[in-house]
């Protein structure tokens, strides 16, 4: 299995926290790995497990000298009053940052947190056993715990989304901008020659994420072997490392065509990786990085917005609203962007109003009309 730069780093930053855990998180992790959870997850996991072992040596909760010498009696101990002075703690302390003296941690670390320790505890009290084939502990203090989060509906949240996203008219237009227009807004010629290099491959980006709707570490992980031109599909990794296949529109296959013919030309070397993105780096070709794509998804959005800038995501919402918009099935586009729940994916019928507009309007003609035939 091929694995791009940022992964092995992943990989390696996994490794080096594992020094510093007990041997029960270094079985969890690898017993995660091997059930297919991202290493980015563990990763982040591992950094909030480090946060929450220095607190409990701070407090006192356990007489241990460091963190991999905490056994998991402590955890098998912890009251849920010490859980929620955690948590506490968590949504009060104060963050060194270089533009504010102070800055507290958001809603959603704080949520991370929680599900990390969760599937923690998960694991020790229902997927460990010791030498008499018993759980480690069976005494999950972290069941006890419900974070309670902000409640909106499913139309508030759509509205909040379609106001960030491209309607179909100016996917289009943002595509002819990238395409004809963007060069003449470059002020240098040293900017405008880069963007000339890598004009079929930003476009082919740009084009994939809005003909297609995969994420943007989906769209950093493609192989050049996993792609259909003629049958118009690309083979992806999904979360979880789940293997799918997703239909991209014609256009979006155009553009990765024309970048296909010029990508050993551009970027020397490039027959050599196997994956389909690619930037030179001090003369050497190697793998467009996820922070590199979405910088110039970034980019491109703001020159054509003429002001903030989009996130590769909001490119995701929307093909998903432009899916909707021309009668796709809440179904296929749950398969398309790869969503597990149909939940997920119930919040793009919401995100057009027109239909919703449309007969506000049209009920508000019918009264109307009713109350001219009353008068008559």
């Amino acid at each position: 299995m091929a694995l791009t730069p940022e992964e092995l780093q992943i990989l390696q930053r996994i490794e080096n926290q594992l020094k510093d855990m007990p041997f029960y998180v270094i079985e969890y992790v690898r017993s995660k790995k091997r059930a297919g959870l991202s290493p980015d997850t563990l990763l982040q996991y591992l950094y909030r497990y480090q946060h929450f072992f220095q607190w409990l040596l701070r407090e006192g909760l356990t007489d241990a000298k460091d963190t991999p010498s905490i056994p998991y009696s402590v955890l098998a101990e912890l009251k849920k009053e010490n859980v929620e002075l955690y948590l506490e703690y968590l949504k009060e302390e104060s963050i060194p940052h270089e533009k504010e003296s102070v800055k507290k941690r958001g809603q959603a670390v704080v949520a991370l947190s929680v599900n990390a320790l969760k599937s923690l505890f998960n694991y020790l009290t229902k997927e460990t056993e010791d030498e008499d084939g018993e759980s480690y502990f069976y005494r999950n203090v972290m069941s006890k715990i419900v974070l309670h989060t902000k409640r909106e509906t499913a139309s508030r949240r759509a509205q909040k989304i379609s106001s960030v996203i491209l309607n179909e008219h100016e996917i289009h237009d943002f595509l002819q901008f990238i395409e004809h227009a963007y060069e003449a807004t470059l002020a240098s010629g040293l900017a405008r020659h880069r963007f000339n290099r890598d004009k079929e491959r930003d476009l082919a980006i740009l084009s994939l994420f809005l003909g297609s709707g995969i994420r943007l570490g989906e769209t950093a992980r493609i192989l050049v072997k996993k792609i259909n031109l003629k049958k118009q599909l690309i083979d992806i990794k999904r979360k979880g490392s789940k293997e799918d296949t997703v239909r991209v529109m014609d256009q979006a296959i155009q553009h990765l065509k024309a970048y296909l013919d010029i990508r050993e030309s551009r970027y020397p070397g490039s027959n050599d990786v196997p994956f389909l993105f690619v930037t030179l780096y001090g003369g050497t070709v190697r793998p467009l990085s996820r922070r590199a794509i979405e910088n110039l998804v970034t980019k491109y959005t703001a020159a054509f917005a003429q002001g903030e800038g989009m996130s590769p995501h909001k490119l995701r919402h929307s093909f998903a609203a432009d899916f909707i918009r021309n009668g796709g099935s809440i179904v296929l586009l749950r398969d398309q962007l790869g969503h597990s729940n149909i939940e997920t994916t119930s919040l793009y019928t919401n995100l057009s109003n027109k239909d919703n507009e449309q007969v506000l309007t049209r009920m508000t003609e019918n009264r109307l009309k009713q109350v001219n035939k009353e008068r008559q």
